[in-house]
């Protein structure tokens, strides 16, 4: 799905690690939330609170997920998830377009 209709969006932007990340929440009327955003070559460690599924829309980086400790490489296209209450990390190697789902 190229855009997303009937939605809200919130104005301010998700900041994190001093602008290596930003995002912005997308609200929907059945209570789902997605965020949009950018991710900055680096490397990141998040911690999350539901499960995610996390779509790369253009770019390349690497995602080391909960309970493992190999690196595998994800590009534009390509999707992974992580579960609830979880850390993962990424080597982000170029400007990466994101859109994350919440899941339930």
């Amino acid at each position: 799905m190229s855009e997303f209709r009937n939605v809200t969006v919130v104005r301010e932007a998700n900041v994190y690690f001093g602008g290596g990340v930003t995002s912005r929440t997308i609200l929907f009327a059945d209570g789902s939330k997605k965020t949009l955003g950018i991710l900055n070559p680096g490397e990141y460690d998040f911690d999350t609170g539901a499960a995610e599924l996390m779509e790369i829309l253009s770019g390349v980086l690497e995602v080391r997920l909960p309970g493992s400790d190999e690196w595998k490489t994800v590009g534009g296209g390509e999707s992974f998830s992580v579960p609830a209450q979880t850390r993962f990390s990424l080597r982000v190697r170029s400007l990466s377009d994101y859109c994350c789902s919440f899941l339930p």
